[in-house]
């Protein structure tokens, strides 16, 4: 079993890596940019969406309003990117928000983030696996169908590829990503194009008129489009990846950052603009409730989303068009999941450094990945699509919250930062340039705190509650995380120190019947030469019992045999009463408990083997001034399984098959017949 599993593993994830090749994992920023931006960039595909959806309640005429909520919220992306590239450049070490919000606004505000952004990871596995499925449903309504099913393939298939290495997913989705800014980009060329020469492009929604919900004027309209513009911004989710990966770029880091941070911002926000000017110039209606809104439209009418129709429209004439945006954007949006699988596992690294999160969450895999923290990642997105039964729609009501959080305490401690490197830079060079970068995260700061009020007030009630909820447990949770290991740090520490040594070693050894295991048992506590030494039996058969004594006088041991006795045929309880009975006795006696134990070569062995042994360890190792020493025995099966692993170790050493090492049929010798 053991064999099968291993060979599952490299199947999956390959051959592990050296600690000194993770030099080989840096990227370029050609690959950086779909690793770290594939969110920023794909989010355009659904925010557009969502600008239109949420205008839907006030009927046709306020549609008008989506470019300037298009052009507020590419404003905003625009800010942010700019305030981003200040702390690219400030903090190249990896932290991002968390440690800019730690080290300038203190421990509970990088905490806040902290909690933040790990809500925010989750989500956008969540929203982006059920956006890239519902888009690729569009065009291939079997998947439309079992969209469910399909997001769970997806987040496996995520995994496996991250588990790999960062570089080798980063390359497997380079293509995608790319293909994804060429299907947008080609698509708003060549519909400007068509409509340049006259061309009459409808979307298939054009033909079905758009019915309000009621009547919205006054404070009622304008808190719709505050909403409107809270569910556009969206697109904003991902700015912050790259500050958060900077130690993954290839040197100069914090300079290949910035610009790759720079070059999403620009491609991100002139798709986001071309999306909405096509859906305008297509006629797209796009409905909330398009059973009840879209008058005209038949009983089974299944809605495409906005990107699909309008290349459905502009590809009139050319229908691998519109099956290849409708593809490539589905994937882009999927893979778009692989930004948080970047980030929620450095976050996670840095986090448990600090002692906020187990430690397993902070060493490197096989592959020089973060792999538990992918591994946990992976399990809560699924649970998060499972009860929202992957619905996009409802995902993204929880989303955006998390990020403009981080971003506001992000922008805030850059602030700070600045001015305290102010307070002692003399030279008038560098204080402008201090001055401008400030000015900067300033306008940031502005910016993302009126958005993040905007977002609470208008999606609190629709679910943004179960997100800041969330924030808050995940806040708390880490909390008793690191009071629990400075309590432990502190008490082995600074705790009362033992060293008075004890004042005799008493040694028994545990014994079911007379053979080898217990002979060596025996053998190995004689060795280390205890002040007393006996050997224990618990009678749970009378027969079996007298039968060990009797072997016990034949073979002359010189260790006295100890029985202790078991009316209701317990073994665990009369072993623990006994040690008892022998610390109060002698309280500066410490007792040295030896255990025979089998080593087993096959999973299903430790079911028949060591039970009692496991539960006595588990219970003893709780008793204060006991000490428990298994002493193991080799099966057969377990020096088989040790001489196979050997020689899998030998064959796949460098010149084995030159050396004759290399398994095969023709190998002879007693590890091969025993």
């Amino acid at each position: 079993m053991s064999k099968v599993a291993t060979a599952a593993k490299r199947l999956l994830v390959g051959r592990p890596f050296r600690s000194d090749r993770l030099g080989h994992t840096l990227l370029p920023k050609a690959i950086a940019l779909p690793v770290f931006a594939s969110d920023a960039l794909s989010s355009v595909a659904y925010a557009p969406e969502e600008v239109f959806r949420t205008l839907s309640v006030a009927g046709l005429s306020a549609y008008s309003f989506s470019p300037w909520v298009g052009g507020a919220v590419a404003l905003v992306m625009l800010v942010v990117v700019a305030s981003y590239r200040q702390n690219v450049h400030a903090y190249p070490s990896g932290g991002g928000d968390y440690e800019v919000a730690t080290t300038n606004l203190g421990q509970w505000f990088g905490l806040t983030v902290g909690s933040a952004l790990m809500v925010d990871y989750v989500l956008t596995v969540a929203v982006s696996t059920s956006s890239g499925i519902a888009n690729i449903g569009s065009a291939i309504p079997f998947i439309g169908r079992n969209e469910l099913l399909f997001c769970l393939l997806v987040v496996g298939l995520l995994t496996v590829m991250n588990l790999r290495g960062v570089r080798e997913s980063g390359t497997a989705f380079a293509i995608p990503t790319y293909g994804f800014m060429a299907g947008v980009f080609g698509m708003v060329a060549w519909g400007v194009v068509r409509l340049g020469a006259g061309a009459d492009l409808h979307a298939e929604s054009a033909a079905y008129q758009l019915r309000g919900e009621g009547s919205v004027v006054g404070l009622g309209f304008a808190f719709l489009l505050l909403r409107t513009f809270s569910s556009g911004c969206a697109a904003l989710t991902g700015v912050e990846a790259i500050s958060n990966g900077v130690p993954a770029f290839r040197k100069p880091k914090s300079r290949n950052a910035a610009t790759t941070l720079l070059m999403m911002g620009l491609i991100a926000v002139s798709m986001l603009m071309g999306i909405i000017g096509l859906a305008i110039a297509t006629d797209v209606h796009f409905a909330d409730d398009p059973a009840t809104q879209l008058v005209g439209a038949p009983a089974d009418y299944q809605q495409k989303t906005i990107l699909a129709q309008i290349a459905q429209a502009v590809f009139s004439n050319f229908p691998p068009g519109f099956y290849y945006v409708s593809f490539v954007t589905g994937i882009i949006l999927v893979l778009a999941a692989n930004t948080a699988f970047n980030g929620f596992p450095v976050l996670g690294s840095i986090l448990a450094q600090n002692r906020y999160l187990p430690r397993q969450l902070y060493t490197r895999g096989d592959r020089l990945a973060y792999s538990n923290g992918i591994l946990f990642l992976a399990v809560f997105a699924t649970v998060l699509i499972v009860a929202f039964d992957a619905d996009a729609t409802k995902l993204i009501q929880l989303y955006i919250v998390g990020v403009f959080v981080s971003f506001t305490c992000s922008q805030a401690g850059m602030i700070r930062h600045w001015n305290r490197l102010l307070r002692t830079e003399t030279d008038r060079a560098a204080r402008r340039r201090m001055r401008r970068s400030q000015t900067i995260n300033a306008i940031g700061l502005s910016c993302t705190g009126v958005v993040l009020v905007i977002v609470v007030v208008t999606k609190f009630a629709a679910g943004a509650w179960i997100a800041i909820a969330a924030m808050a447990a995940i806040f708390l949770l880490m909390s008793a995380i690191r009071r629990h290991y400075d309590g432990v740090a502190l008490e082995l520490q600074h705790g009362e120190r033992d060293a008075v040594l004890p004042a005799r070693n008493h040694a028994i050894v545990l014994v079911s019947q007379l053979h080898l295991p217990t002979v060596r048992a025996l053998a190995y506590a004689k060795a280390i030469r205890p002040d007393r030494l006996e050997a224990v039996t618990v009678n749970v058969d009378d027969a079996g019992t007298r039968e060990l004594m009797r072997r016990w006088e034949e073979e002359n041991i010189s260790v006295p045999l100890r029985v202790v006795e078991s009316p209701y045929r317990e073994i665990t309880r009369p072993v623990l009463e006994y040690v008892r009975r022998v610390r109060t006795d002698n309280p500066r006696d410490v007792v040295t408990v030896f255990i025979p134990e089998y080593v087993v070569g096959h999973w299903w062995e430790h079911l028949l083997h060591n039970q009692s042994a496991l539960r006595l360890k588990t219970r003893l190792l709780f008793q204060p001034g006991v000490m428990v020493t298994s002493v193991p025995w080799q099966l057969t099966s377990s020096r088989r399984a040790w001489e196979r692993a050997k020689r899998r170790q030998l064959a796949t050493a460098p010149g084995s098959v030159r050396r004759g090492l290399s398994e095969g049929p023709a190998r002879t010798g007693p590890a091969a017949g025993s």
